[in-house]
This record gives C-alpha cells, sequence and structure tokens, in this order.
C-alpha cells in the first residue's frame, strides 16, 4: 500500500469515528421521516396535477360535445328548412368535433388510469410512512431509555470509584490510628519499668530510690492513719494500767502516748 492511500484510509477512518461519535440516531430517523413526508407530498401534489388535468379534458368534452349537440340541432333546422348545404356544413363541422371528442376521451381515460395509479402508490406510501413514524418513535424511546441508563450506570460507577477512594483513605487511617496507639502503650510500658525517665515527674534518681521513697511514704500514711485511729476511739483502761487496742500498731502508738505522760 502506498504512502498516499495509507494517508487517505487513515483520513477516512478519523473521519468515520468522528461522524459516528457526532451522529444521532434519533436527529437521523427525524431526518429521514422528514424526507419520506416530503416524498408524499410530492406524489400527493402529483395525484392533484393529474386530477386538475383529468378534469380540465373533461370540461373540454362537455364543451366538444355540447357544440356537437347544437351542430346536430342547425343541421335539423337547415334540412327543415330546406337548407341541405347549411346541414351539410353543420354535420361536417360536428363530424370533426366528434374526432376531437374521441380524442380527448381518450386521454381523459389515461389520465383517469394514472390517477388510479397514483391514488393507489400515495396510499401505499402513506402508509409505510405511517409505520416508519411508529417504528421511528420506539426506536427513540428506547434509544432514549438507552441513553438514561448508560448515563446513571456511569454515575453509580463513579460513585463506586469514589466510595473505594474513600474506603482506602478510612483504612490508612485505621491503620495509623492503630500504629499511635501500640506505639503509646509501649511507651507507657518502658516508663513503668523505668527503662524510660519521665520528664514530667518531680524529683531525682534512679527507680531504686523511686521504689524506697514509695515505700518510706507508705510507713508515713499508716503511722498517720493509725495515730488518727487512736484519738477518734474511746480509750479503756484495764488493771495494771494497760491499755486495749484493736492492733499492734495502735497498741505501740498507746504505749508510746502514756509513757511520754509519764515523764
Amino acid at each position: 500500500m502506498s504512502l498516499m492511500k495509507r494517508i487517505s484510509l487513515i483520513f477516512r477512518s478519523k473521519a468515520n469515528t468522528a461522524l459516528d461519535k457526532a451522529e444521532d440516531p434519533r436527529e437521523t430517523l427525524d431526518y429521514s421521516y422528514q424526507r419520506q413526508l416530503e416524498l408524499l407530498s410530492k406524489v400527493r401534489r402529483g395525484v392533484a396535477d393529474v386530477a386538475t388535468s383529468r378534469k380540465r379534458v373533461e370540461l373540454q368534452v362537455n364543451q366538444l360535445e355540447a357544440q356537437a349537440a347544437k351542430l346536430q340541432g342547425q343541421a335539423e333546422k337547415a334540412i327543415a328548412a330546406g337548407r341541405e348545404d347549411l346541414a351539410r356544413e353543420a354535420l361536417t363541422r360536428k363530424s370533426g368535433l366528434s374526432g376531437q371528442i374521441t380524442a380527448l376521451q381518450e386521454q381523459r381515460a389515461q389520465l383517469q388510469g394514472e390517477e388510479e395509479k397514483l391514488v393507489l402508490a400515495q396510499q401505499r406510501l402513506q402508509a409505510k410512512v405511517e409505520a416508519f413514524r411508529t417504528r421511528k418513535e420506539t426506536i427513540k424511546a428506547t434509544y432514549t431509555a438507552a441513553e438514561a441508563q448508560t448515563r446513571i450506570n456511569e454515575a453509580v460507577s463513579g460513585i463506586s470509584e469514589e466510595m473505594g477512594d474513600v474506603g482506602l483513605a478510612v483504612q490508612r487511617a485505621e491503620d495509623k490510628t492503630a500504629q499511635m496507639q501500640a506505639r503509646a502503650g509501649a511507651i507507657d510500658e518502658l516508663i513503668s519499668s523505668g527503662a524510660l525517665d519521665d520528664v514530667t515527674s518531680y524529683g531525682s534518681g534512679d527507680d531504686i530510690d523511686r521504689e524506697l521513697d514509695a515505700l518510706s511514704s507508705g510507713s508515713d500514711v499508716e503511722s498517720e492513719l493509725a495515730r488518727l485511729k487512736a484519738r477518734s476511739q474511746p480509750q479503756a483502761i484495764e488493771a495494771g494500767g494497760d491499755i486495749l487496742a484493736e492492733s499492734p500498731e495502735e497498741q505501740t502508738v498507746q504505749r508510746e502516748t502514756r509513757e511520754g505522760g509519764q515523764a
């Protein structure tokens, strides 16, 4: 294949593709229906023209027949008046009219046949046009419905793709959240175990110092709690000056209080 043929083929294929995209079947059907209506209108005008010609020929035949009847009457009057020459002249003219009348009648019969053919063709064409119109409207309705369905499917597909992107974004957010939660939990465990120092806490020292401080603080709390209990409860003195206590810690506190008083 030569270069020019290939270029021509490419241009024709591109043009055909562009025309396919630009073509709307509904517009094409409407245009075809309009052309058929124009053709039907032409057939109707043809029928009207033939009928008009036939009618004109009939008028001429009627006029010639009237003239022939008049000449026949004139010939009869001339014979009655003894004017054979006038009668011969009238009959001669009548004979000429008879030939014209015969020719016009033949033409009228021909036009009548043409008119009947055109009327039949008009009826058939009109039936085809009506059938095409019904089919055209059906095809247009089907095409419109298919086009609407296609647009809906395209819209739904677009929504589905968008929702898919949203789902991926949500998944990434959940993964990052889980990662941050795991990191926060690991840091808390490291701080609790002493592997990491909590810079927000007051004081200094290592983990042993912190545990000793916690034990000392707990002992102080227990002593103070025992002292408060001893003050709030009534004292019971038994024989020998002994003080009854509910617990060894309370007994110790009471003993210290008594010794201090004796001193």
